[in-house]
């Protein structure tokens, strides 16, 4: 039986973990965690926050998805939103989900992602 999502992986051009390691890092709050050595090699780099993890791997002839997305959720949406907004990065808010406050942003290589919190 499945138990949980372990972790996301994102794709990403080679070349972009700095501006990758700005995003998630710095806007998003989230901490780099060590690639294993195996691994590493491959290039791209892996955040965790909490139980989440996202990792970014390096893919050649890299685009990113249109639709696909990690949906993460978050608390004090709206603190979360202008964090992201006063470092630089877009929030677009969407009120198409029932029960639900929620915005997109794209990293810098232009993976979607979702922040959503349930409504009060």
């Amino acid at each position: 039986m499945i138990a949980a999502v372990d972790h996301v992986q994102l794709a990403a051009p080679e070349g972009s973990e700095g501006a990758l390691r700005a995003y998630y890092a710095d806007i998003l709050g989230m901490t780099e965690i060590v690639k294993p050595p195996a691994l590493a090699s491959r290039g791209g780099c892996w955040f965790q926050a909490g139980p989440v993890q996202l990792h970014l791997g390096i893919e050649q002839d890299f685009r990113p998805a249109r639709k696909a997305h990690p949906g993460l959720r978050v608390t004090d949406i709206e603190a979360y939103a202008a964090r992201l907004e006063e470092r630089g990065a877009e929030v677009r808010w969407d009120g198409d989900l029932p029960g639900h406050r929620r915005f997109y942003s794209h990293d810098p290589v232009g993976n979607r992602l979702e922040f959503l919190e349930r409504a009060a």
